[in-house]
């Protein structure tokens, strides 16, 4: 009985000491310390995956906005034009992948003038000259077909604002 005694007594002190480590260590059993780094490890991957799920809604919305802009642009009849279909570029570097063409010309001079009245307007201009021979005015550069058809939209409302005003894509 003393024997019975002392292994109760020994396994009660065993596990007060010990914890439960002991036992699931000597089961073979994972111990505190896998688990919290496997629970931080599951935590880490879970945010991960958040965030590109957040990266593609994201994408997703872009896409949606670009898609309702095309679609607004073909029912309004608005035209979008790429420099290829133009001859392409003649020395000039465009910093933004879209701009609003107010005005076309083959002397040079007239979109130098055009591009002045325009930027005291407070909407700054660029001549943009082409390989066919033509010098366009650009404004309002964007980098998003959704704030290009919004600049669009504002130009319109303009005075200013000629019937045949077009975006140039830049690709």
């Amino acid at each position: 009985m003393k024997n019975v005694f002392f292994a109760i007594f020994m396994a009660v002190m065993t596990s007060s000491v010990t914890g439960c480590d002991f036992f699931r260590a000597v089961a073979g059993r994972p111990v505190s310390e896998d688990i919290e780094k496997k629970k931080s490890e599951i935590i880490a991957e879970a945010a991960s995956h958040k965030a590109r799920v957040d990266s593609l809604r994201k994408v997703e919305r872009k896409l949606a906005d670009s898609l309702a802009v095309l679609d607004s642009l073909s029912k309004k009849k608005d035209t979008m034009m790429n420099p290829a279909h133009l001859g392409g570029l003649y020395a000039t570097t465009l910093t933004s992948k879209y701009y609003i063409i107010i005005g076309s010309f083959m002397d040079i001079s007239n979109a130098e003038r055009l591009s002045e009245d325009i930027t005291a307007k407070g909407y700054p201009a660029s001549v943009i000259r082409f390989k066919n021979g033509y010098n366009a005015v650009g404004i309002c550069p964007d980098s998003s077909i959704v704030g290009a058809y919004a600049s669009l939209e504002k130009i319109k409302a303009e005075k200013f604002c000629p019937e045949g005003v077009w975006i140039l894509v830049n690709d």
